[in-house]
Order: C-alpha cells, then structure tokens, then sequence
C-alpha cells in the first residue's frame, strides 16, 4: 500500500498542491492574499478528475491515506516533524537547554531569531511557532478531507473492516498532530470538519484537546495492524499499533502538564503493552541511526529515507559541521548549530566521567573523517571543535567559526545527494529506549522501583549503574535522547525549563510564559476569539 512517491508525483501534477489546498480548507482568507494577482486556467489538462482516481479500495486508500505521509517529513523551512529547519524540532531543540544556534559574526544573526530561541524572547510575530502551527493544521486539515473522501466512497470497500481501518489510520495520524499542537501552544481549536471556517473556529481547553487525542488513539488501537512500521514492507512508515502505544504513553507522561491530573500507571500500562510486541534494545547504539537503519528491534517509528526515492530531507547534521568537515564527505555545510554548556555539563564532557553517549551524538576536538585522517582548516592546520567556547554570541571570538560540540547521531551516508540532505538514514522519531526510560520515570513516581529499566538503558552503553533519582532520570534522558527532540517537554514536566538569557549556565527554574509557544499573530489577527497565551499579550 505504501506507494508514497508515486502518489507524490502524482498529486505534485494536480494543479494546486496540496499543502495550498489545506491551506485554502482551514484558512479560507489565504485563497484571496495568494491568488489576487493570479490566473488559473479552469480546464487545466495537467489534472486527474477525482472520480477517475477514486475508483477501487486500494486508490482510495493510495490517493486519501498513504499520501498523508509526504508530509511526515519535509524538503523546506517548517515542514516536517524533523528534518528539515525552523519548524516543530527547532522549536522543542532549541527553546530548550539542549543545543543553540549562536551567532558566528556574519552568520546565524537571522535579525535576532536564534537568540530570542535561545533566550526565549520570542513574541508572537516569531516566525518558528508560526511555521510549526500552520504546519501542523495543514497535515490536520489533510487528514480531515481524507476521512472526507474515506466516506463520501465508502462504497469502494470490500468490508466496513477494511474502511474502519483506514479511518482508524487517519484518525490515529491526526490524533498525533494534535498531541503536538497542544504540546506546543496548550488551548487550541479541534478541527475534525472539511467545512469549518475561519469564523467557525474555538480553541479548546488544553485539557480537552488532551482528552480528544487520548480518546482518538484509544478507539483507533484495535483496528491499526501490529506490524513494525519502521521495517521495509507495506506498512515502513505508517502509525501502526505499536506507534499509536507510543504517542499514548507520551500523552500519559505529560498528562498533569496537559490536564492537571497525573496518569502515571497509564504510563507502565501502555509501556508495557509495547515491550510485550517484541521491541527490545539494540546491543550498539548506533545502530539505530545507521545508513541502513530500516530492521532494528528499537526504532519504533521513523521518518523514512531514500535518496533516490523520497524528497525528505535530514539537515540536521548539514546545519552543524564545518565546512571543512562536511568538505571531506563531498557535502557543503551551514556551520551552526551546537551543544550548549548545559548539555555538556550533564554528558560531563572532558571530565573523568564522561558518558559514553557524549562521543556518539557530538562531534568534539580534533576531527577526522571516515578513514581516521585528521581534517584540516581553511588554514591547513588540523580542524578542531571546542565545545566550551561557545556563546550565544561569538562575533570577534577567536572560536568563531569551532566554537561548540557538533551534531554527530546520524552516522554519515558517504553516498548521501543534495550536500548530504538527501541520505538513507531513516529519521527516527520513537524508539524503545524512551519506553524504557518513560517507564521508569513513572514507577520512580509512583514509588515503585524502576531501576532495571534505568540499568537497561545505561548498561548497553558500558555506563556503571547510577541510582535511580528524579535528577538522575532527566540526566539520563538528555544523554541517551540528545538530538532527538524531547528536551523542552522533559523539562517543563520536571518543572525546570531552563529560560537562559545572557549566560549559558544562568538558569531560571520557574516555569514562565514560554512553557507555551505563542499563537502566531496572524492568526490572532484573522479570529479575534481565539484567547492568546499568557504573557503574549
């Protein structure tokens, strides 16, 4: 069934793309900016009428379903759950204590954009939460007209078994942006209709939007298939079972931060459930970001990659070497983004009990390439990162340009296209070690003993056994998470999200304002009832 790039060339060649189409649906305002200045030929011969694409079960479900998942990664700004830039991973990477993006004299500026992220001064004329929100409703609205067609040719299907399950896959997809959305910006409407309009449009309580996506993903676990997604095969990339488990038991985890009330046995049970379907820890870390990381036993979802494929694209590692590092791969490179002291001081990096994982996610000190060979800089001499020098602002800095630990979790695809965006590592979103980790957290909470999932993790890394502690845990979860986009949700769960503004050790423990993104102002400005977050205003 998993037919995405044919269907994406299919539909790139339907007149309008889809992500304007969805952007016509849920903010019909934009059709009269965009296209006051357009023509568009009313008998376009480029386009497939829909009742010669609606015609059986399978492209119904091709054309309504498997297409939904383009859009799970992304080739441009704010697209993509990962991947690509200024969107839903930089906001929860970079609004937290994790990574930064500093300012290296000419480069990274941007008119203060990184470091109002870094800071958290950003406002609601900002443009990442505008990015991740219009993002985020657009694959929403795109799941909305699916549902739409599923049962405007209900007919097509075999069985009400076979149409129930295509629904369940939609309304399970769907479920999961909302756990973003509300993740990030708390009270926000629920949209489940192809006609709403703008005018139409409530926000719901974060506590309700919670409830609906808990109850999404509930009524949605019996009919999705128990299949490995992340594995080659008819269902590498889609929400399965066990993918539906995950988002629950996150959703559980963060449940007094959405709803006030803790859920924490929610937690053990829906864990459990996904130990109980055969995922289990990779011996080697690294495996689960390998070039080939289609058939690990950890990953349990993933953005699929292929180069020769698929338009997705991963630029994380591109926006953090040096050129002269990502010259030796072929590939060019933007030289920015970095870990933070914080983060260094949890890995303890060049100390006597340094973490294992610190190597395996950053690169640091002297580089060498794929073959050991020392790289050299601009000036000849051997290129070397120092991860203490960095600062949020590093113009006339001597360390300007090496300044920081880089990104180094994915290992490097040498036949990697587009300066090494384009490569095979599949992007990997959930994986078993955060069961793990999520599982001891809430028996630690509950005052049961977790240790052995703590242990777990820690030992297949060759760390010495730690005590299992609220601090420890949250410590644990940088090391063994770093890169991967939990931070900021960890954080404001242990009441301790960091507001860093002109030091980088300087943190603000109190959970303020910026716990929750703004509302972007053009929206506000479009629906005068939509309540902003507090201290937006």
């Amino acid at each position: 069934m998993r037919d995405f790039e044919t269907n994406k060339k299919r539909n790139s060649n339907r007149g309008l793309p889809l992500w304007l189409l969805a952007m016509f649906t849920f903010f019909p305002w934009i059709g009269g900016v965009l296209l006051c200045s357009c023509t568009l030929d009313e008998n376009p011969r480029d386009q497939i009428a829909e009742e010669e694409v609606y015609t059986s079960a399978t492209a119904l479900s091709q054309n309504a379903v498997a297409t939904l998942y383009n859009y799970i990664g992304g080739s441009a700004d704010g697209q993509g759950l990962q991947g690509t830039c200024r969107g839903v991973y930089d906001l929860q990477t970079f609004g937290s204590d994790e990574a930064i993006l500093p300012t290296r004299g000419g480069d990274w500026y941007d008119g203060g954009l990184w470091q109002a992220m870094y800071r958290h001064s950003w406002n609601a004329g900002h443009d990442l939460p505008k990015n991740a929100w219009l993002y985020l409703y657009q694959v929403i609205t795109l799941c909305n007209r699916s549902l739409h067609l599923l049962d405007l040719h209900k007919d097509l299907f075999d069985s009400n078994a076979q149409y129930d399950a295509c629904r369940a896959e939609v309304r399970a997809l769907r479920a999961i942006y909302y756990w973003y959305l509300t993740d990030l910006f708390g009270s926000v409407p629920i949209v489940t209709s192809v006609d709403v309009s703008m005018q139409q449009v409530t926000q719901a309580s974060r506590a309700e939007v919670f409830r609906f996506a808990t109850e999404e993903l509930i009524q949605s676990l019996p009919l999705l298939p128990e299949e490995n997604s992340t594995h080659l095969g008819d269902y590498y990339g889609r929400v399965t079972r066990p993918v539906a488990l995950f988002a629950l038991a996150k959703l559980m985890l963060n449940a007094e931060v959405y709803s006030g009330t803790p859920r924490w046995q929610d937690v053990i049970t829906y864990c459990d459930r996904i130990e109980a379907m055969g995922y289990s820890l990779e011996q080697d870390y690294a495996v689960c970001f390998a070039v080939d990381n289609a058939t690990t036993t950890e990953n349990i979802w993933t953005i699929p990659m292929d180069k020769n494929l698929y338009r997705s694209q991963q630029q994380n590692l591109y926006r953090s070497y040096h050129y002269r590092h990502a010259a030796v791969y072929g590939f060019t490179a933007e030289n920015g983004t970095c870990a933070t002291l914080r983060a260094l001081s949890v890995f303890g990096y060049a100390t006597s009990h340094e973490d294992a994982r610190f190597s395996l996610n950053c690169w640091a000190d002297t580089v060498t390439d794929l073959s050991g060979q020392v790289v050299t800089d601009r000036l000849g001499q051997p290129l070397i990162y120092h991860p203490l020098q960095v600062e949020l602002d590093l113009s006339g800095s001597p360390y300007v340009e090496t300044a920081g630990a880089r990104m180094k979790k994915y290992a490097v695809d040498k036949n990697a296209l587009k300066d090494g965006k384009l490569m095979d590592n599949d992007i990997v979103l959930f994986r078993f070690a955060d069961v793990l980790l999520m599982r001891a957290e809430a028996k630690l909470r509950l005052g049961l003993d977790g240790q052995a999932d703590f242990d777990a993790v820690r030992q297949r890394v060759g760390m010495e056994p730690r005590p299992l502690t609220l601090q420890n845990l949250l410590d644990e979860r940088l090391m063994e998470l770093f890169w991967e986009g939990w931070r900021r949700q960890d954080l404001i769960r242990f009441h301790q999200y960091a507001s860093l503004y002109e030091g980088l050790d300087s943190i603000d423990e109190s959970d303020g304002h910026t716990s929750l993104y703004p509302i972007p102002a053009d929206v506000m400005a479009l629906n005068h009832g939509l309540r902003q977050n507090p201290g937006y205003d």
